[in-house]
C-alpha cells in the first residue's frame, strides 16, 4: 500500500564530489576563523541565512552555488551509509 500523503524527494545528478570538496573548503574557513562549524552550518540549513557562513575566503559565495536541499542530500546520504 502507498501512502499517497508521502511526497517523494529526489535530486536529478550526482554532485556528491562537488558537494564534498564545497564542504570541505567551507568547513576549513569556518575553523580558521574561529567558528564552531557545526553550529554554523546547522544555523545556515535551518534559517537558510547565508550570514552564518563566513564570508572569509569566499566560503559564502561557494555555498550558496549549490541548493540547501542538494547540500543536505548529500551529507544525510554520506551519514546513513555509515551507518
Amino acid at each position: 500500500m502507498v501512502d499517497s500523503n508521502t511526497a517523494k524527494f529526489d535530486l536529478s545528478g550526482d554532485r556528491t564530489a562537488d558537494v564534498h570538496a564545497l564542504m570541505s573548503y567551507v568547513l576549513s574557513a569556518l575553523k580558521e576563523k574561529g567558528y564552531n562549524p557545526i553550529n554554523q552550518l546547522v544555523g545556515y540549513f535551518i534559517s537558510g541565512d547565508p550570514t552564518y557562513i563566513t564570508n572569509y575566503k569566499g566560503a559564502r559565495g561557494l555555498i550558496k552555488r549549490i541548493d540547501r536541499d542538494e547540500l543536505l542530500e548529500v551529507i544525510i546520504n554520506d551519514y546513513c551509509s555509515r551507518l
